[in-house]
Order: structure tokens, then C-alpha cells, then sequence
């Protein structure tokens, strides 16, 4: 190795999330008459939903005797005719959120505007609105997504039709899904080895595609920067990173990414 000290930059960065799986969390297997609060787990993410005022509480979907298109089987079911939030909390952040709705509207000419937002602890991290097409208990879609994760949404009936009608301010909700924020990864142990190599290792998910870039130029293009071998997994979820061209510079950046 060049002189007597070797100078190091890492950039830490966390895994893309295309591809990351959708979990579905649909209220089939939930008690019938069940009031909220209630806790699911699905795909290894627990939902706590719990709800503002006289709340929600699980119901077959076809209660008023039809369905709203797009529910089936049982769904979060408003438990008076008064305004309440959904608030669902989750056991790691996630990065995308949706849910089924259908507001109390009768033949209105307009939707409700229906609000959701989102919060990692008590930080806010974003929101959104959206409505339905009008109809009977029209049915639509609130989503939610963001660069920042987030482990706290709620739900919230925003604003009656601007045309008014025969509505109220409550609606049920099904077919909720997450996608799940990805593991940052975590360095550990930057060192340089007797032998003249430097190594790092981090962690990350198991079997994950992860690649280390290099350059000598911290204000290069990344288009320039290098993708460098001697990425090693072992324990699963356990990587580590020994560049073997170190021993020849006096600085390198390092970029881990995935993919």
C-alpha cells in the first residue's frame, strides 16, 4: 500500500424496493362482530388497527344487504353513524400502503374526499387524498407510498361530497396492503487487514443481491464509479467486502447498493 495510511468514504445506501413483495391483509379469518382493536399478522408484518371514536368492528361485507365492488367475505365495518378514524400501526416500517373504501353515499353526484396519512412514530412522513366516482357506496382505492418508510397510517374521512346528497361521514374498508420498507444495510468492522486488503462487512437480508462500487474521485459521475468484487455472504444475511486493489491506492469511496 502506497505511504502510510489508507483514507476511506462509505456510502451506505438501502436496498431498492421494485420487486419488494405486497402483503395483503384482507379480514377473512377475523371473528365475524369483532371490534377494533385488533392485531393481524401476515407475511411477517403485524397490523394493530384501532380506530378514533365509536370505531369500526369487523362485519360481513354485504351487511346492508349488497357489496360494494371490490369487497368480499369480511371487511372493517363502521360501528355508528358518527366520524371515525382508522389508525393502523405497524410492527416495521413499510414503504407503500393502499386500502379498499366505500363511503355512505346514496347516489350522490360526488365522493367523499378520503385522506390517508402516514408517520414513522410521530414524524410525519406524507399524505394523500383521493375520491371515488359517485354512486351508492361507490368503492375506491386510497394509496399511499414514500421514499421514507413509515410504520403508522390513518385513515380519515376528509370531506363529504361537494354536492351534497344523501351521505354520511363514515365508510368501510377492505383489502388492505403494505410493502414493506427494506433492511437498511448496517456496516460493521471497516478495517484494514495485515495482509494490506481493506474489509468491511454489513448486514442486510438474507440471499440479497448486493453490489459494492469504488472510485478514487468522490465527485466522479457515478456512471464512472466501479463495481468492485469480493462480496461474501456467510451467516445468511451476513456479507462481507474485501478489496483486494486497496493495498495499491492511497483513497477509495465505497457505495454499497442493491440491486
Amino acid at each position: 500500500m502506497k505511504g502510510t495510511s489508507f483514507s476511506v468514504t462509505l456510502l451506505i445506501f438501502p436496498a431498492a424496493t421494485a420487486g419488494s413483495q405486497t402483503i395483503l391483509f384482507d379480514f377473512e379469518n377475523e371473528p365475524v362482530h369483532s371490534p377494533l382493536p385488533i392485531s393481524l399478522t401476515v407475511g411477517g408484518v403485524t397490523a394493530q388497527l384501532s380506530a378514533t371514536g365509536q370505531g369500526f368492528s369487523i362485519q360481513p361485507a354485504n351487511t346492508m344487504g349488497f357489496t360494494p365492488v371490490g369487497f368480499s367475505g369480511n371487511c372493517i365495518y363502521p360501528s355508528s353513524v358518527f366520524a371515525a378514524d382508522l389508525i393502523v400501526d405497524f410492527s416495521s416500517p413499510v414503504s407503500a400502503f393502499s386500502i379498499l373504501y366505500a363511503p355512505q353515499e346514496l347516489a350522490c353526484d360526488s365522493s367523499a374526499t378520503m385522506r390517508a396519512t402516514a408517520y414513522l412514530d410521530l414524524q410525519l412522513i406524507g399524505t394523500t387524498t383521493t375520491n371515488a366516482q359517485p354512486g351508492t357506496w361507490p368503492s375506491e382505492t386510497l394509496q399511499l407510498s414514500s421514499p421514507k418508510q413509515f410504520n403508522r397510517v390513518v385513515v380519515h374521512y376528509d370531506k363529504p361530497p361537494v354536492t351534497g346528497g344523501d351521505w354520511g361521514a363514515i365508510f368501510m374498508a377492505d383489502n388492505m396492503t403494505v410493502v414493506p420498507a427494506p433492511p437498511p444495510v448496517i456496516l460493521n468492522e471497516p478495517s484494514v487487514l495485515s495482509s494490506g486488503p481493506f474489509q468491511f462487512s454489513f448486514t442486510h437480508t438474507a440471499n440479497a443481491f448486493l453490489t459494492v462500487y469504488g472510485t478514487t474521485n468522490l465527485a466522479a459521475p457515478f456512471s464512472n464509479w466501479t463495481i468492485l468484487p469480493g462480496v461474501t455472504e456467510g451467516p445468511p444475511g451476513y456479507f462481507t467486502f474485501t478489496d483486494s486493489q486497496s493495498r495499491n491506492l492511497t483513497r477509495r469511496f465505497y457505495r454499497v447498493s442493491s440491486p
